[in-house]
């Protein structure tokens, strides 16, 4: 494939386009894409721009006919467009003044009704709205805006900018065209109160200056933008005061510190968003541990598959200071969505300090479709877990759970009594804090006391369509009873003949039932005591 000659390039062009200029469609300021050909078309006349379109939704790679122009990101996010129809966008205070100076005109008015029971056109009335007109028509009062998919792309003097809306506290800029951080930084040095800043798509240059401009921003947000952790180590001297760091969707996989082999600085740190990237390594994760005042790390949406707490009594690279524990602060660690498959990764979460607030879900180890295991495991085997997944651990659940796992470890590990300690770090304890006795050998036990002592009251309720209304009844199972036989049971006890079940179990303080999967599994393997609730639904 041959490339474009030189002299079809135009590096300038008289329409005022240059290369890798941030641009929009005319008409449509959220269809942004970045200039990376200007010049003439072999078989087209006049000259075009070849852009590479953010949502990848173009025409070809930036070939055409066998004749390379550019390289796109991907197959179809290329397209030639006519100069004409391309926006180089507008300033920060232009579009201040569209969307919050600008008034509806009477035949916009018009437009405005609803239809009455009579089909008859109602006008609304704006309550309140000349009041509200006239606060946007004195800038000054504005405290938060919002000037998203505005094709921002120049700031204009930061001395007009203060003069004109000075006390702006809260700014969303999101998928605008700011492409490098010079302009950030004048912006910043017009908003002298900026406090929230968020910056999402706009794809930024790699080139970082010293920002000092930043230092009042508490909340930046910097999702999808193509940013790496180069210009995070850069931008964080002008971070004094940051405490939330959003930074979705940037494709990071590295952490690369800027003078250790860990993350410092960002002092007054408490969120970092790491969610939506492409981590699949905890060494990674682990260079954050340093972070003093970090109390809440997201990391749903990556590809991590354990997790990991380092003993830093046996490093002596980096000193620290006496008595400092790594994320010694963290107390919300979300991790939904990634390839955690190991109960050990579970376990190991007992190491972190303060951490009390978990989100596994979405991983292999709570898919029980896929030999996962359930909340209630997860509860006990948490030591200090107090929200999970979400949803509130109240201190019955809590109980009740501990429970529950120390009669199903007894039950699963009778065989091998001497692996509990290792497979089941916490049994132990939980055995002794609830004053769990281990149960007799069913070979020690005879006759009818031992068909009593395996006998579980179960509540069995009805829920499917197709069933009818069916009060809820209650039943004496054997605890060795499968999933499967429960199921042909049911079908028995309600007369449900032809009717394909699912069986869920329903326990208080969970916020979803749990649908028992395996057939094969009994109901002491899964952990069901006395007095549980099933309840039964049919099949889609």
């Amino acid at each position: 494939m041959q490339d474009a000659e030189p002299e079809l390039r135009i590096e300038n062009s008289e329409m005022g386009f240059a290369m890798n200029q941030r641009v929009h469609s005319v008409g449509d300021p959220r269809r942004t894409g970045t200039v990376k050909y200007i010049g003439t078309v072999k078989g087209f006349a006049g000259i075009w721009v070849g852009v590479d379109w953010d949502n990848g939704e173009g025409k070809h790679d930036g070939s055409i006919n066998a004749f390379r122009y550019f390289e796109a990101n991907s197959e179809k996010s290329g397209s030639f467009v006519r100069p004409q129809n391309l926006s180089k966008g507008i300033s920060f205070l232009k579009a201040l003044e569209l969307r919050y100076r600008s008034r509806s005109s009477k035949e916009e008015e018009d437009e405005m009704y609803v239809l009455s029971a009579g089909n008859k056109r109602v006008s609304v009335l704006l309550v309140g709205k000349n009041k509200v007109q006239d606060k946007f028509n004195h800038f000054e009062e504005l405290v938060g805006v919002s000037l998203s998919y505005m094709g921002i792309s120049s700031v204009g003097s930061p001395k007009e900018i203060e003069a004109t809306a000075p006390n702006i506290k809260q700014l969303d800029l999101t998928g605008n065209l700011f492409s490098n951080w010079e302009d950030v930084d004048c912006l910043c040095e017009g908003l002298q109160k900026l406090e929230v800043l968020d910056l999402t798509k706009n794809l930024l240059s790699h080139y970082v200056m010293g920002l000092a401009t930043l230092k009042n921003v508490r909340v930046l947000v910097l999702n999808s933008c193509g940013i790496n952790w180069a210009q995070i180590e850069k931008l964080n001297p002008s971070l004094e005061m940051i405490e939330e760091l959003h930074l979705m969707g940037n494709r990071l996989n590295t952490i690369v510190p800027a003078s250790s082999n860990h993350v410092q600085g960002f002092v007054s740190l408490r969120l970092l968003n790491l969610e939506d990237n492409l981590f699949n390594t905890w060494d990674e994760i682990l260079k954050l541990s340093w972070l003093r005042s970090l109390e809440q790390l997201q990391l749903n949406k990556n590809h991590l598959s354990r997790i990991s707490y380092p003993d830093y009594c046996s490093e002596s690279s980096e000193p620290h200071e006496k008595g400092f524990k790594p994320f010694e602060n963290l107390r919300c660690l979300l991790l939904g969505d990634n390839k955690i498959a190991d109960l050990p990764s579970v376990d190991r979460l007992n190491y972190f300090p303060n951490l009390t607030d978990i989100r596994l879900s979405g991983n292999p180890i709570t898919d029980q479709t896929k030999g996962g295991i359930p909340r209630f495991v997860l509860i006990a085997r948490l030591e200090k877990v107090q929200i999970l997944n979400g949803s509130e651990v109240s201190s019955r659940e809590r109980k009740e759970s501990e429970i529950r796992y120390v009669r199903y470890v007894i039950t699963q590990m009778q065989d091998r009594l001497g692996e509990i300690a290792y497979i089941h770090p916490r049994f132990d304890k939980l055995k002794a804090l609830h004053g769990i006795e281990d149960e007799k050998s069913s070979n020690d036990m005879k006759g009818p006391k031992k068909m009593a002592s395996g006998l579980l009251s179960i509540t069995l309720k009805c829920c499917g369509p197709s069933m009818g209304e069916k009060p809820p009844v209650i039943k004496k199972i054997p605890a060795t009873t499968t999933v499967g036989k429960l199921k042909a049971l049911c079908e028995s006890f309600f007369k449900l003949k032809g009717i394909k079940l699912k069986l869920f179990l329903e326990e208080e303080d969970s916020p979803f039932p749990v649908l028992l999967v395996d057939d094969m599994a009994s109901l002491v393997d899964l952990g069901i005591s006395n007095g549980a609730t099933i309840v039964i639904d049919q099949e889609d």
